[in-house]
């Protein structure tokens, strides 16, 4: 008995019939595959309103429902899902700010060297230029490292607690990380790091001048 006899049996057509057109769709799945695709749908629609629902509170103004979840919706959303208005706000962003960093080494000589500054900044942009699926990781992770450092710290590069301390130990790591491979012969004692902030210059068609003087912030030596 060939497959379609076999098909014209379990449905109880005389021999020579042909089977039943299959409805389209899930329906024409067997039933544990519809099964399966039930569930799997389901997955998928709790999954897309538990998302949309914590972006929601993260993004209204704040309810009771946002402050009693604050801890649920911050650890859903950053920093993955972030959303802010920065592009639509009054004030958009209106600098560039690259982050550099170099390093002492000191040589299997014993001789202590000073590198070059490197432009962490512009490494990660040319990282992701063109790149279809571009790693968040280079994206964000200096960008955000150095707001944390700037947002906890005052003019005078004075941390302002332990969150303070927290932003340099982790731009230090980071910065270590970055350089390290390039000193393989040798072995970094300490990093420095400094900002590169320069305005976007105004369009062609506008009276605005605008200062395009590059400005650096150099922080202090820090041990590794």
């Amino acid at each position: 008995m060939d497959a379609n006899e076999r098909e014209r049996a379990e449905e109880g057509l005389p021999a020579g019939a042909p089977p039943s057109p299959r409805a389209p769709g899930i329906a024409g799945l067997s039933t544990p595959y519809r099964v399966v695709t039930a569930l799997a749908l389901g997955v998928v629609a709790v999954a897309a309103c538990w998302h949309l629902a914590l972006v929601f509170l993260h993004v209204a103004p704040s309810n009771t429902l946002s402050k009693r979840y604050s801890a649920a919706v911050d650890g859903w959303i950053y920093p993955e899902f972030e959303q802010n208005w920065k592009l639509f706000a009054p004030n958009p962003l209106q600098q560039n700010i690259a982050v550099e960093a170099r390093a002492q080494v000191r040589t299997d000589a014993g001789e202590l060297v000073t590198s070059d500054w490197r432009d962490l900044s512009a490494e990660d942009a040319a990282a992701i230029r063109h790149s279809l699926l571009p790693s968040h990781t280079e994206q964000n992770e200096l960008r955000r490292a150095w707001d944390f450092y700037a947002g906890s710290h005052d003019d005078d590069n004075k941390p302002g607690g332990e969150r303070g301390e927290l932003s340099e130990r982790y731009l230090l790591r980071i910065a270590v990380n970055r350089l390290a491979p390039a000193h393989r012969d040798g072995r970094i004692v300490r990093i420095q790091l400094r900002s590169a902030t320069r305005a976007v210059a105004a369009p062609e068609w506008s009276t605005e001048r605008t200062d395009t003087q590059t400005y650096y912030r150099e922080l202090p030596w820090w041990t590794v």
